[in-house]
């Protein structure tokens, strides 16, 4: 069993799971560790050299929007793989260990 981690934002607990994967200083967590109510899909992409097209999430808790403040790899490239659909966080929101 790892450490339980959690993303916080506006309050909110976004995901928790003691499964998560970290790479480059970031939480990637479980797909079915995150709370789907408060994650809104984004048009937003970008590329990494070695972990292929990241697609976006907006984060909308209360009326209040974190645009493209998650960010997950849905068909990562071969030396990512085990982070395929793992969910990491951005711009404000806090994740504790």
């Amino acid at each position: 069993m790892g450490i339980m981690a959690k993303a916080i934002w506006e309050n909110t607990v976004l995901a928790e799971s003691d499964q998560t994967i970290e790479i480059e200083g970031n939480q990637y967590f479980p797909p079915q560790a995150i709370k789907a109510d408060y994650f809104k899909p984004s048009p937003q992409h970008t590329t990494c050299p070695w972990k292929g097209l990241a697609s976006y999430y907006d984060l909308e808790i209360n009326g209040k929007r974190n645009p493209n403040a998650a960010w997950y790899y849905p068909e990562p490239k071969p030396a990512a793989k085990r982070i395929q659909g793992y969910v990491a966080f951005w711009k404000g929101v806090k994740v504790e260990k």
